[in-house]
């Protein structure tokens, strides 16, 4: 069989799955594990080139929508009649049935069930362990600084803030990802400070300008130096990865 893979969680899915040997293409953003560097690569995932696509001639294409404006990739995949199935998780359950979708997929049903479940169980061990913590330290996570975006109640990093026994100031709001200001962030107080900017590299993030924000320096996460360069790819990718994340949060809290 032979499988495109056009976003990278979807990628990571395959991964998860120990599925890379179908692979013959990924999108540019496709960067774990290692291997699929080697890939052809078929254009940044929200302007796929089709050509370079069909000419890798897929049996199936991972497709997905998890970032606004992939809908036209869809568009193109229907017009030129290429067989493909969409990937767009907001939870973690969400993200165990891809895993189970993919796995039918490959004709290989059973793994799917056995991957998901494995996955689930891991989230079970730790929802556990987080319901005997009597404090739950508060998170703000910071998507984009300027306008700012952080995720929201429907949004997998509010599950993963509780998992590690934590809570997201912004899961007051029912959305995937909420437009906020620096001023709500400071009124909020978190006690942690999560910096995951999308499509950015943990060295090219700088947490002392952040302090130097208006009135930044009176809140808690501040004061007390608490503020963490994560690594975007294991915290904005709805793929099993999320795990890897999940115990690395855990640890700094």
């Amino acid at each position: 069989m032979r499988v495109v893979s056009i976003c990278p969680s979807n990628t990571e899915v395959l991964a998860y799955l120990g599925k890379l040997d179908v692979l013959v293409g990924v999108d540019d953003y496709s960067d774990w594990p290692k291997r699929v560097l080697d890939l052809p690569k078929v254009g940044p995932d929200l302007s796929i080139d089709m050509d370079k696509v069909e000419a890798l001639q897929p049996d199936l294409i991972l497709a997905s929508l998890s970032v606004p404006g992939m809908e036209k990739n869809i568009e193109e995949l229907d017009a030129r009649k290429l067989s493909y199935i969409i990937l767009n998780p907001n939870s973690l359950e969400e993200i165990a049935n891809d895993i189970r979708v993919v796995g039918e997929a490959l004709n290989a049903k059973s793994l799917g069930d056995v991957k998901a479940h494995e996955f689930l169980a891991e989230v079970k061990a730790y929802k556990e362990k987080a319901l005997e913590q009597e404090h739950k330290p508060t998170l703000y996570w910071e998507w984009w600084p300027k306008p700012v975006f952080t995720p929201g109640y429907v949004n997998w990093l509010t599950e993963i803030s509780q998992l590690a026994g934590a809570a997201n100031i912004f899961a007051t709001e029912h959305v995937a990802s909420y437009q906020t200001n620096w001023d709500e962030v400071k009124k909020r107080d978190p006690d942690h400070i999560c910096m995951v900017w999308v499509g950015i590299k943990e060295d090219k993030m700088r947490p002392e300008l952040v302090k130097k924000r208006p009135g930044w320096n009176e809140m808690k996460a501040i004061r007390n130096n608490n503020i963490h360069v994560l690594e975007e790819s294991l915290f904005c990718r709805p793929s099993p990865r999320l795990l890897e994340g999940l115990r690395k949060l855990s640890k700094i809290i």
